[in-house]
């Protein structure tokens, strides 16, 4: 590694320390709930997390660096590696406190952090409630971003902090900087999960209940509280107010401030909005209707259990009031709608409905092209601004290609779980909940479970890796260990 690249990796390993020593702070909060509980056995292994933050963060912060503008696909590797970090240390309650082994308990902790919902622990209802805080804790923290949340804390802004939050597939405007857009995210975030907690409690569920979920639905994460999961309730007034948790985690954040100022109107006026809240509906509509008309669901029943888990999926939140033990109609339906997944800016994952929006919007433009003589320019409109055509080239260019390397690597995950493991699980099934995994869901039919084979859970390890940090990052990472990260660019 050459001199000026160990110099771009010193800017950001210093604040990714800082970060890391925040984290090391924030994860002290389930000691409230250990000391409320007594359970007194669980010290050890939850200080092993702001321990291991705290002293990997002041290490890392003290690396001598001069101020620089550090290249991005520094900051990209620097991402990657942090989320493969904090998975790391974010299992070791699980591994000292349950006696899990090190791939489930990673596994665990991917999933939480990532805001996944597939779990390793059973039985769920004889853990300790520290670990069942912790669980929704590392997706309520997850859910807002690890660098996002990190940023927030800190006191100035920088062009090293600037690549950081991108790199992690933020991409909200900063107003005006990183670190002022990363405080009022966390506002946002803070005052919706104390609001949807006491709106919760109506269902008659008790506020430890209400909080939990709130933390993971608002987070669109899904880790369940008790081994019957949704069904341990059987509470349809709950399910009805959580659909709202869901949809507000999987829209675009920065909105929060139009309703915060009165602007009603431009909210719901939002295309991205309207898309979700559109397929949303549309897509619950199809879902209920397969499951009473093909799977003989009674009619209330399939709507019930359309809704929600078509909200669920959409939102990447992973909540669910059915064993999905479906035909492959309504699957299929709800495996697209888990691709799309929320809005850019907000808590859910897939491949954003931005995108897809964007996506659309070049194929109209692209065709239109087709039927204009050469000499005639067709602008290219996004958002109502006229976008100059080589700039519109390659933002389509790039939207296209996390477009085409999210199939590709499903296609490719699921060669490789059917070859390393047989199964009795049909393919579409298999599909499904790959899908669920790199679109950080957690929606389940049965295939990913504490018994599953090693291989196929590090394949999903790897699922929820990748797609929290929406590809790019870890294909960083794999070229720079392959290739070497200094660019060779040829001389024309």
């Amino acid at each position: 590694m050459s001199m000026k690249r160990r110099e771009h990796l010193a800017v950001i390993a210093h604040d990714m320390g800082l970060i890391f020593e925040f984290l090391g702070v924030i994860t002290l909060v389930p000691f409230i709930v250990l000391l409320v509980f007594r359970e007194w056995h669980m010290v050890i292994p939850m200080a092993s997390v702001p321990l291991t933050f705290v002293v990997t963060g002041f290490l890392i912060s003290r690396m001598p660096r001069r101020e620089h503008a550090p290249n991005l696909s520094v900051a990209l590797v620097a991402v990657a590696l942090t989320w493969l970090a904090i998975a790391v240390v974010g299992a070791f309650p699980f591994v000292l406190g349950l006696k899990m082994s090190w791939t489930d308990s990673i596994f665990e902790a991917m999933s939480g952090w990532t805001g996944t919902g597939f779990s390793m622990v059973a039985p769920l209802d004889t853990i300790p409630r520290t670990l069942i805080f912790w669980r929704s804790f590392m997706q309520w923290i997850g859910g807002i971003g690890v660098i996002a949340f990190g940023i927030a804390m800190l006191s100035r802004s920088g062009l090293a902090r600037h690549h950081l939050y991108r790199s992690e597939g933020r991409s909200e405007d900063l107003m005006p900087n990183v670190v002022s857009t990363g405080r009022r995210m966390w506002v946002i975030y803070l005052f919706l999960t104390i609001a949807f907690t006491g709106m919760v409690m109506i269902s008659g569920i008790p506020l430890w209940d209400s909080l939990n979920l709130v933390m993971v639905s608002l987070a669109t994460g899904g880790f369940n509280l008790h081994d019957g999961g949704m069904a341990y309730y059987d509470n349809v007034v709950l399910e009805m107010l959580l659909i709202p948790v869901m949809l507000a985690g999987a829209l675009p954040f920065k909105l929060y401030f139009l309703i915060y100022q009165g602007r009603i109107r431009p909210f719901f006026q939002d295309r991205v909005v309207q898309l979700i809240l559109a397929l949303a509906f549309f897509g619950s509509l199809a879902v209920s209707l397969d499951l009473y008309i093909f799977n003989n669901v009674p009619l209330a029943t399939a709507f019930r259990q359309g809704y929600f888990c078509t909200v669920s999926g959409l939102t990447c939140c992973g909540l669910q009031n059915s064993d999905l033990r479906w035909v492959a109609a309504p699957l299929i339906v709800i495996t697209l709608l888990m691709m799309i997944g929320g809005a850019a800016g907000s808590t859910a994952g897939g491949i954003k409905a931005n995108r897809v929006i964007l996506g659309y919007e070049g194929l109209v433009w692209w065709f239109k092209r087709y039927f204009v003589r050469g000499n005639v320019m067709v602008p290219f409109r996004h958002e109502g601004k006229v976008i100059p055509r080589k700039i519109s080239e390659v933002e389509l260019s790039k939207n296209m290609l996390i477009i085409v390397l999210y199939v590709l690597t499903i296609f490719i995950a699921t060669i490789a779980a059917l070859h390393l493991a047989q199964t009795d699980f049909r393919t579409h099934e298999v599909v499904f909940e790959e899908v669920s995994a790199m679109s950080n869901v957690g929606l389940g039919v049965g295939y990913m479970v504490p018994a599953s084979p090693v291989s196929v859970k590090w394949i999903f390890i790897m699922l929820m890796w990748v797609g929290r940090l929406e590809i790019v990052p870890v294909l960083i990472l794999v070229m720079g260990l392959v290739r070497g990260f200094e660019s060779r660019v040829p001389r024309a």
